[in-house]
């Protein structure tokens, strides 16, 4: 891990990434540490936006769906085999934003972890434990030299039995944040400010006021018309007793046509 010249010091010195950015375990004098901020930006070059709402009685994630990325073979492709969206246990879901591949790792492993929980204390891991598990795994993968980050943020809905409907985003550096709504992906910054603005007075959120303002955010940030296949729709909420699922075609139909009216 040291400098191999006089050259390379120098140029490490002057508080350029050079050399720093090499591994994972060395901070920068600035106190960064580069691989972390360059995994926050594979979240974002995967070009896709996700949001995720609280409501009262219920919590929903929304997400694209991109099926053709500019590829001739993707025309070949089964949209269905296509997701972000992934269910961890009956009463929470996941929806991964960022390098796909990395994404089903992750996923494989924290089920893992949630049916082990399962079997170890005699019932479902709650929202939060959940999200304090996945953080605890990310930033150990900040401070060992032969691993890496995954290139993915999660957000995590589910219903806890105690405390109702939870949002939690668990991102690359190992933080893991409670929040009434938050978007995570490539156009982030818009999708929160819009967020905060509706969420100024603290409205109390029914179970569809809740899926239609993750949905119609995503649509204004995006400046698109959403039709059913465009989008993934992951809700969880006490009319199904907290049982995480994801909406079918039908359903979001329901929901896009509903904000058309109401604009």
């Amino acid at each position: 891990p040291f400098p191999d010249s006089a050259r390379e010091l120098c140029a490490m010195s002057r508080g350029g990434s050079t050399g720093y950015d090499r591994l994972i375990t060395v901070f920068s004098p600035e106190g960064r540490l580069y691989q972390i901020e360059y995994a926050f930006k594979a979240v974002k070059a995967a070009g896709i936006t996700t949001v995720g709402v609280r409501g009262v009685d219920s919590v929903c994630i929304v997400t694209q769906k991109k099926v053709a990325q500019g590829h001739s073979q993707d025309k070949l492709l089964d949209p269905s085999s296509v997701t972000h969206m992934y269910k961890i246990t009956e009463t929470i879901g996941a929806v991964q934003t960022g390098h796909q591949a990395d994404a089903r790792a992750q996923v494989q492993r924290v089920r893992q972890e949630a049916g082990e929980f399962r079997y170890k204390y005699g019932y479902d891991m709650p929202p939060e434990v959940f999200a304090r598990r996945v953080a605890d795994m990310n930033q150990v993968y900040t401070q060992h030299a032969g691993m890496r980050p995954y290139g993915v943020s999660m957000m995590v809905g589910g219903m806890d039995e105690e405390k109702g409907p939870q949002l939690f985003l668990c991102d690359p550096a190992g933080h893991f944040l409670g929040y009434k709504a938050y978007a995570t992906g490539q156009k982030d910054l818009e999708a929160n400010n819009m967020l905060e603005k509706k969420l100024k007075n603290n409205p109390q959120l029914s179970y569809d006021e809740t899926v239609q303002m993750a949905v119609s955010v995503l649509q204004s940030v995006l400046s698109a018309d959403f039709k059913c296949t465009d989008i993934e729709v992951g809700v969880a909420n006490k009319e199904h007793y907290g049982r995480f699922r994801s909406l079918d075609e039908a359903e979001i139909e329901r929901h896009l046509v509903a904000i058309s009216e109401r604009d």
